[in-house]
């Protein structure tokens, strides 16, 4: 990508959500003479890459009311002060507050410090969206009902996955041309587009995770594998779509409340597994991965999940790193879903 951007005379890159792992791309950016600014909210790896900026709220303090921000606010927060300090804001802090909103939420995102703050806000103004595209998925979506304000699971369980699916099994061009359109009729026509893509990747996954799940019984069933001895779950298998595995994922934690680790082969000839990772409470997703730094193509995520490529002939290697890391840090009472109990009545 670096090489590309050079080669078309670009002079910036900003990435946003991703880049705080990218050592050696960023290194070459420099190398070639571009500028890059870093906007990402993963955790910090033990080498920050080279870019001439980088904004991570993973950087301050835990106590920092930005601490919890996702990928969208980290860009929320730039492009608004940059709207400030060009004197630009005019018409822009409303549409970007409602994009922000949906973010935050979509991302699961703590709802503390200034998202809770942000997010109320873009509440109120996401049933009157000054946005084309978001009316027509409210409208796809059946939240049209302006007489009632929206609720973040409406984003989280009804706009959010209708946006997420595009990017998972399609092209994110559709997603973009909906939000940045003034037509109308293109609003609508992008939006049921999302509507036909997220029924698709529905069936996706209920297809895979009924694989997957017959998979774990037959294994645990022959004694292939013990989740009790390796305390996290490795899942491969070939033709799996790489765009849903990480739900999928999320899924089998559920059922078996363990930390799991889901993959599929990226090429025809299977040399590289690509994947997906989520983990339990008390399981640190990011730690597992660095455990097989070196047996790693690219990894990286955060405490709660991740992804990661690797050849395949590390599989075993990888396997078993993954699962002394577990024993180091879960007991096995730890090895069921977990009830949270907000307070006591």
């Amino acid at each position: 990508m670096v090489e590309d951007c050079y080669a078309d005379g670009v002079g910036l890159i900003l990435t946003v959500d991703n880049g705080i792992a990218a050592v050696a791309p960023i290194a070459r950016a420099r190398e070639l003479g571009l500028a890059v600014i870093v906007t990402d909210h993963h955790d910090i790896p033990p080498e920050i890459p080279p870019a001439n900026a980088i904004l991570n709220p993973k950087l301050l303090p835990e106590t920092s009311p930005y601490w919890g921000v996702a990928g969208v606010g980290v860009a929320y927060i730039l492009a608004v002060c940059l709207a400030q300090a060009l004197g630009r804001t005019q018409d822009l802090t409303g549409p970007l507050l409602e994009l922000f909103t949906l973010g935050t939420i979509a991302d699961l995102a703590p709802l503390v410090g200034v998202n809770r703050r942000w997010v109320r806000r873009g509440l109120g103004l996401l049933p009157r969206s000054q946005i084309l595209g978001i009316q027509a998925l409210i409208q796809v979506a059946g939240l049209a009902d302006q007489s009632k304000p929206l609720k973040p699971e409406h984003i989280g369980f009804r706009l959010g996955p209708r946006i997420n699916a595009v990017g998972r099994i399609s092209d994110p061009q559709i997603v973009i041309d909906m939000l940045t359109t003034d037509d109308v009729g293109v609003a609508l026509e992008r939006a049921m587009q999302c509507e036909q893509i997220n029924q698709t990747r529905q069936e996706l996954c209920q297809q895979i995770e009924e694989a997957a799940i017959a998979w774990c019984e037959h294994q645990q069933n022959t004694g292939a594998i013990n989740l009790t001895a390796d305390r996290v779950l490795l899942v491969v298998q070939p033709e799996w779509h790489h765009g849903v595995i990480g739900i999928v994922a999320s899924r089998l934690v559920e059922r078996y409340g363990v930390p799991v680790f889901i993959g599929t082969y990226e090429d025809e000839d299977q040399k590289i597994i690509r994947g997906s990772a989520r983990g339990i409470p008390e399981f640190n997703v990011f730690e597992a991965l660095q455990r097989c730094h070196d047996l790693m193509d690219k990894f990286g995520g955060h405490r709660a999940a991740g992804g990661f490529s690797f050849p395949s002939k590390h599989l075993r290697q990888v396997k078993t790193r993954l699962a002394n890391y577990a024993n180091d840090t879960l007991s096995v009472d730890l090895l069921k879903p977990l009830v949270t109990i907000d307070a006591q009545a």
